[in-house]
């Protein structure tokens, strides 16, 4: 029975540290938005408002659940899970230092970017089953923009596995011991400036979050949702955002490595995937919403073409220092 029991308590873990830091990540970012606005942010609940994410859930969990009568019902009720589960999945494969994870895969880096792409499904669930025009017209903006996004976020993600030569994220983090990617000349700066545009455009955050347009489409493709069912897609953006600040911390920033004793180490990858966190928070609410064939063109015409040639110009360099013995 043990040996049954032992293999589900390292996932029960991380899904609920996760669910407990995407909860708080919300009003970390209210709070650092209100700041750059020069507003207070939530204060009333507990001290300093630490209470307000535990008391918008417990308001959430009591608001009734209204069903529009004309969606499609079965699609429309799954939609959230369908949306949630991926970015939950995303946790899986993060080693939070070296040997705490659930499953340091020898292919982590592509099963990141492939489940986490899958949210796009479950995105279009929504706008579709709700049977409302402006959440179908939403969801058609959210997946034309998360697929074109998603190839420049891929690219920029692929240049530190080429300079690490493995798609092992325990090893890309073992190989920024001595220099962390994003200081390497040149190429880690702009990697990493196009993995944070990229990750702003895939979360359909602000400048480039035409898929509400609150003048347009009021919520967007969750408009119809309410109570519990919008919370879990809340959760699932949150959780999705907070997992590409991880892999960006640890892809770029070097994940566990800082000074101190080795049981630092999960602190200081947290502290480092906040930092990443924040930056993209900090795109948000400092830049205006662009029209939705600025945001394409952006990523066909501009950053999809500078992401291939920074990936094949990273592999010419990994080449030419091999050759070189450097």
């Amino acid at each position: 029975m043990l040996e049954l029991v032992t293999p589900l308590i390292a996932p029960i873990v991380v899904l609920h540290v996760v669910i407990g830091i995407v909860t708080y990540v919300t009003l970390l970012e209210r709070k650092f938005a209100a700041r750059m606005q020069s507003r207070i942010g939530p204060y009333r609940v507990g001290y300093h408002g630490v209470l307000q994410p535990i008391a918008d859930a417990v308001k959430l969990m009591m608001k009734e659940d209204v069903v529009p009568t004309a969606a499609d019902k079965p699609v429309y009720n799954l939609a959230p899970i369908v949306f949630l589960v991926p970015c939950m999945f995303i946790f899986a494969t993060l080693p939070f230092a070296p040997g705490l994870g659930v499953a340091d895969l020898n292919i982590g880096v592509l099963f990141f970017l492939a489940v986490s792409s899958m949210e796009i499904v479950g995105l279009f669930m929504a706008g579709w089953g709700s049977n409302n025009k402006y959440a179908l017209l939403s969801a058609m903006r959210a997946v034309n923009q998360v697929i074109s996004y998603d190839l420049p976020f891929v690219f920029s993600a692929l240049i530190p596995v080429v300079l690490a030569g493995s798609l092992k994220l325990s090893d890309i983090a073992a190989a920024q011991s001595g220099l962390w990617f994003i200081f390497y000349p040149v190429i880690g700066q702009l990697a990493f400036i196009a993995f944070i545009v990229s990750t702003v455009a895939a979360e359909n955050r602000a400048p480039f979050d035409i898929l509400e347009a609150e003048s347009e489409l009021v919520a967007g493709f969750r408009v119809e949702y309410s109570g519990m069912k919008f919370a879990l897609i809340q959760l699932g953006e949150y959780a999705h955002i907070l997992g590409a600040s991880f892999l960006g911390a640890l892809l770029f920033l070097g994940a566990w490595s800082g000074p101190g004793p080795e049981w630092l180490g999960p602190i200081w990858f947290l502290i480092k995937a906040m930092l990443v966190f924040l930056l993209v928070t900090w795109v948000r609410w400092s830049f205006v919403r662009i029209r939705v064939d600025q945001i394409l063109a952006l990523s066909w015409k501009a950053l999809l073409p500078a992401t291939l040639l920074l990936l094949l110009a990273t592999a010419v360099v990994v080449v030419w220092r091999a050759n070189a013995g450097l």
